[in-house]
C-alpha cells in the first residue's frame, strides 16, 4: 500500500532541517531512503512539493507518501462511541496501538483516528496497553488536550475493567494496595513488581469483584482506584490469578521473552490460549460538565475473549 503521513510541525522541530526531522519518524527508514522520497517529490510542505532540505519552522504542514508501504498487521476496526464539545470516546481493538511503536507507525489508533474521522488534529489523552481493548479518551485538537491532559484524573471518574483470569477466587469482593515499581534484575524491563516494604515504588489500589466463574476460570470486574503502569494485571498475578492470554504477568513471563525473539510456536500460543490478554476497558464516567458523570459502557469483548469464555463455559 501507499501509505501517507500528514502532521503539524511542533515547536521542538522549529529550526531543524527536514530530514533530521524525518529521520526519527520511521526509525528503519535509511538516510538514503528519506533522500530518495525528497528527490522524487513524494515529501510536501504547506501543500508544495519539496526538493531539498529545508529547515522547518512551528506550524507547518507536512505530508509524505511511502510507496510499497509495510508494517505488522493490526486490527484497524476502532469504532466511535461518543463525543462532548472538545473531547470524545471510541472503541479500541485488542492489539491495534494506540500511537506509534518500533512495529507500526502508520496503523495506529491515533493515526486511523486522525486519517478516518472528521478530526485530523485528535490527540489522545491517556493510554491502553497494545492487547488492551475498550474505551479510550482523546481530544479534538491540541487546544482540548492542552485543556484536559493536566485534568485527566477528574475528567475520568470511574475507570472499571473486566479480566477473564486464571483460577477461581476465594472471595467475591477483595481491594488490594501496594507499592509497584520496576526491577533491575528482572529480564523483563517493562515488568511491574509488588515491592516490599523497604523498597521504594508508586502506592497502587485497586478493587475486585468476582462477576463469573466456571472451571478453573473466572470474570472479574477491576477498578482502578490509582492508575499505574500494568496495575490491574500485576496486582490479579500476585492475587495469583493472572489474566488469560498475559505474556509478562502469566507462566513466569517465557512467552514475552520468546516474543522478543520471535520465537513462539504454535504449542506455546495454544499454551497461552489467545493471542492477546483478556483484558477490556468496559466502564468509565466522564466527569465533563457540573452535571452527573456521564456513564459510557463498551461492551464490544473482542472475538478472542468471546470465544475462550465460550470454550470454557464462563457467561459474560
Amino acid at each position: 500500500m501507499d501509505a501517507v503521513f500528514k502532521e503539524v510541525i511542533v515547536p521542538k522541530s522549529d529550526g531543524l532541517a527536514l530530514l533530521d526531522h524525518l529521520a526519527p519518524c520511521i526509525p528503519y527508514l535509511s538516510q538514503e531512503a528519506w533522500l530518495e522520497l525528497l528527490k522524487n517529490g513524494s515529501i510536501e510542505i504547506e501543500g508544495d512539493v519539496v526538493l531539498d532540505n529545508e529547515i522547518l519552522s512551528t506550524g507547518q504542514h507536512l505530508k509524505y507518501t511511502i510507496a510499497n508501504y509495510q508494517e505488522d498487521p493490526v486490527d484497524c476496526n476502532w469504532r466511535f462511541l461518543w463525543e462532548a464539545d472538545d473531547i470524545f470516546a471510541v472503541h479500541k481493538p485488542a492489539n491495534l496501538p494506540v500511537s506509534r511503536t518500533t512495529r507500526n507507525v502508520y496503523n495506529t489508533l491515533i493515526q486511523l483516528v486522525r486519517r478516518e474521522s472528521e478530526w485530523p488534529d485528535a490527540h489522545l489523552l491517556h493510554r491502553l496497553d497494545l492487547e488492551t481493548s475498550g474505551i479510550i479518551l482523546l481530544a479534538k485538537n491540541k487546544a482540548g488536550a492542552s485543556q484536559w491532559q493536566p485534568k485527566i484524573s477528574q475528567l475520568l471518574g470511574r475507570k472499571i475493567y473486566h479480566a477473564v483470569v486464571h483460577g477461581k477466587p476465594n472471595w467475591s469482593k477483595t481491594e488490594f494496595e501496594c507499592k509497584l515499581a520496576t526491577r533491575k534484575e528482572s529480564p523483563i524491563r517493562c515488568q511491574m513488581h509488588v515491592c516490599e516494604d523497604t523498597e521504594k515504588g508508586k502506592v497502587s489500589h485497586t478493587q475486585f469483584k468476582l462477576l463469573a466463574s466456571h472451571q478453573n476460570y473466572s470474570i472479574i470486574e477491576c477498578e482502578l482506584l490509582s492508575g499505574r503502569k500494568h496495575q490491574i494485571r500485576a496486582h490479579l498475578s500476585h492475587l495469583g490469578h493472572p489474566i488469560v492470554g498475559d505474556k509478562i504477568y502469566g507462566h513466569s513471563g517465557e512467552f514475552y521473552l520468546k516474543r522478543l525473539e520471535d520465537n513462539v510456536t504454535a504449542a506455546d500460543w495454544d499454551k497461552l490460549q489467545s493471542n492477546h490478554h483478556l483484558l477490556h476497558a468496559f466502564e468509565v464516567h466522564i466527569n465533563y460538565s457540573d452535571q452527573a458523570a456521564h456513564t459510557l459502557i463498551d461492551n464490544e469483548y473482542p472475538q478472542q475473549w468471546i470465544q475462550f469464555c465460550q470454550k470454557v463455559g464462563l457467561a459474560i
